[in-house]
């Protein structure tokens, strides 16, 4: 590389010249008066300044002054009497009838026992472009955000709808039968629904599990329980965070579960609790829904797995853990565990 600088010194000074010279990046060479003692062809060339000019000059007149700025001058002062270092300073350089630069600067004091003076390395960084790169990417990035915030609010709406719809049909049916499917029915829906606030509600990539399964059991009671003094939800969870993925996984197997207890818990408006269960510790966690109703059938005809068993079966198994069903005394517990 090519420095601009006085005839070849001799000597401790030969080894300041020696670091500019070897150097892709922008450099300076300024003594303790902040002169110029060399620059490299490199800064000359990315800042458009006449090589000729830059040896022996201040370097605050380097070029048409745009490099006079005070709170620079002030951090090489103090790199050049040793009491600081300037490590990544930013500033935008302004010249006429140019875009401004932005700039990222370092400085250092050498210390190899140079008995002729001070002597401090300047590194100039134009990072301009790299900005502009990054403030697009931010860009993109947020506006990526807000088109997804405005599809999973569109999505809850929606399913909303859907939900409101199902139980206005399910209230004009004749068909106790029919009415009942469409509850059911709705309750699904409500509890993907529930997941889809959740998504629209948290910055980050984890959901708040106790908030989540309550306002999903808020819901499901809502539609489907007729008499709130009857039967009563009940949500015990901790502070667990899940992912977005396992957390509609687990929404659907507490759905599953909830519905199957109101469905067959309670026979002839029987008076009940729910009870929805979650703890997790280091990685293994607990999911469980049990109730107080009339317990597992002991006629195996009358106990054939239904459509929401197989549904928890198959969310159990997506998430490498174990479903078991015990009959209590009274009710039924249903339990997925993962270790």
């Amino acid at each position: 590389m090519t420095i601009v600088a006085p005839p070849p010194p001799t000597g401790v000074m030969s080894l300041g010249l020696a670091i500019v010279s070897t150097s892709a990046a922008p450099l300076l060479l300024l003594d303790g008066k902040l002169m110029v003692i060399a620059g490299s062809s490199s800064f000359c060339r990315e800042f458009e300044i006449d090589p000729a000019t830059v040896s022996n000059r201040p370097f605050s007149e380097l070029g048409n002054g745009e490099w006079n700025v005070r709170s620079l001058a002030s951090l090489l002062e103090a790199t050049a009497s040793g009491s600081a270092d300037i490590h990544a300073y930013e500033m935008d350089l302004k010249r006429k009838d140019r875009a401004p630069r932005h700039l990222v600067l370092s400085a250092q004091k050498l210390d190899y026992g140079d008995v002729e003076g001070v002597r401090v390395l300047l590194s100039i960084a134009d990072v301009t472009d790299a900005r502009l790169a990054e403030k697009l990417r931010d860009d993109l990035l947020r506006e990526k955000e807000i088109l997804l915030r405005e599809v999973q609010h569109r999505v809850a709406n929606s399913l909303q709808i859907i939900a409101s719809i199902l139980l206005q049909s399910a209230r004009k049916v004749q068909s106790e039968e029919t009415r009942w499917h469409l509850t059911l029915a709705h309750g699904r829906v409500m509890s993907i629904a529930s997941i889809q606030r959740q998504l629209a509600a948290t910055s980050v990539g984890d959901i708040e599990l106790r908030s989540y399964f309550t306002q999903l059991c808020k819901s499901l009671a809502a539609s489907m329980i007729f008499d709130p003094e009857e039967i009563s939800i009940k949500v015990n969870v901790d502070d667990s965070l899940a992912t977005a993925n396992v957390s509609v996984s687990l929404g659907l197997i507490v759905t599953e579960l909830v519905i199957n207890a109101l469905k067959h818990a309670f026979p002839d408006r029987r008076n009940g609790r729910i009870v929805v269960d979650y703890h997790s510790d280091n990685g293994a966690w607990s999911l469980s829904v049990g109730d107080d109703g009339v317990g597992i059938p002991v006629d195996p005809a009358l106990s054939t797995p239904g459509l929401g068993t197989g549904i928890v079966e198959a969310m159990a198994k997506q998430l490498d853990a174990k479903f078991t069903l015990q009959s209590l005394n009274p009710g039924t517990k249903a339990e997925i565990t993962h270790a």
